[in-house]
């Protein structure tokens, strides 16, 4: 079957712009004829269909030049061509093919929040246990730094009485959770009441939280929570969560460098945040060291609710990713005891570690 009409077969042969009245003949391939003169011959099988207005099929050729096209306005003949190239759509995003996309772009969408919710904690879960302490001391000795230019404060060494009241509280509760003497300390000046517990074994206190509190065993307690941080280790879990999670947003929204996972890692690291569950343990840890103690676990609820009542929601409070103070104080108002044990510091003690950065407020 050959069709030679002037407007019925059009020609480009891929090296100019120029159109060419064609005649199509069926043979063992296509051959295309321009003015008599076989121009080209397309296998069947390499002939693929083009974007093409209604009413027209507009095919190439894989083995021919790249911007060869022929355009066939013919009803028969491409109906003819059609039957003959059994590949011509494989390559054709048809409305088919955009559904198809579509919706292989939606299960993926799909597969990544579901890996979010659940695949990503469960790695954190068996990773963070699996990373090697040194490494870890390494990211905490960034946090640390973080946490100093973030939040442009000093720490407080100035004052030897109170550095070393704050040494013998940290090392009291230390040896009752456990705990080697890899686990370091340090208390800065800052108007935000917050403790920090970071990789590494390293606790940062800001002496507005000391400032805050009406006996030691109110710090003791937060101190506490924070070796329960340590001994689970949820920093490096939230650092492997917070930024496995950012990672695959960034490829949900097309953040292929990945810039998303550094800012939600650093956020980890500044703010210490974590999940309400590992919050839960914390506080468990606390009651039990608080209670090995002979001390009273209802001290850190009533501090955080004393802070909370007056400052919450001012930005990055110890409150602000915790149980609400209101059930966490209930909970440990349950497990409370009479003292039992002695004092855990001296009153000049705990007057050194008010002082601690200088202030001299009791």
């Amino acid at each position: 079957m050959n069709a030679t009409g002037s407007e019925s077969v059009i020609y480009f042969d891929g090296t100019s712009s120029r159109r060419h009245a064609a005649t199509l003949a069926f043979a063992d391939a296509l051959e295309i004829a321009v003015d008599g003169e076989i121009r080209a011959r397309w296998p069947f099988a390499d002939i693929r269909r083009a974007d093409s207005a209604p009413g027209t099929l507009r095919v190439s050729c894989q083995t021919a030049p790249a911007l060869a096209r022929l355009e066939i306005r013919d009803a028969a003949l491409a109906a003819e061509l059609t039957s003959r190239t059994a590949d011509l759509d494989e390559h054709h995003l048809g409305r088919r093919g955009v559904a198809k996309i579509v919706g292989w772009s939606l299960a993926a969408a799909v597969s990544i929040v579901v890996v979010v919710l659940y695949g990503v904690p469960l790695a954190a879960d068996r990773l963070a246990p699996l990373v090697p302490e040194s490494f870890e001391r390494r990211f905490g000795d960034v946090a640390e730094k973080q946490v100093k230019f973030v939040f442009g404060e000093k720490v407080c060494d100035s004052s030897p009485a109170g550095q070393a009241a704050f040494d013998k509280l940290v090392t009291t509760l230390r040896n009752a959770a456990g705990l080697d003497d890899s686990v370091q300390s340090a208390v800065l000046s800052s108007e935000i009441p917050n403790a920090l517990a970071l990789p590494g074994g390293k606790i940062i206190m800001f002496d507005s939280l000391i400032a805050k509190a009406h006996n030691p065993d109110e710090i003791a307690g937060v101190i506490a929570h924070e070796l329960g941080h340590l001994r689970h280790r949820d920093n490096m879990r939230g650092l492997i969560y917070n930024g496995g999670t950012s990672f695959l947003i960034g490829l949900l929204f097309g953040d292929i460098t990945g810039s998303s996972a550094v800012i939600f890692a650093s956020r980890t690291l500044v703010t210490s945040s974590h999940s309400r569950e590992a919050e839960t343990a914390a506080d468990t840890f606390s009651i039990d060291v608080m209670k090995k103690l002979g001390r009273p676990p209802k001290a850190m609820g009533e501090l955080m609710l004393r802070v909370t009542g007056k400052e919450g929601g001012k930005g990055l409070t110890i409150i602000s990713t915790h149980p609400l103070s209101e059930d966490r104080l209930a909970r440990m108002s349950r497990e409370d005891q009479t003292p039992k044990g002695p004092p855990l510091l001296t009153d000049a003690e705990w007057r050194a570690l008010k002082g601690i950065c200088g202030k001299g407020k009791v």
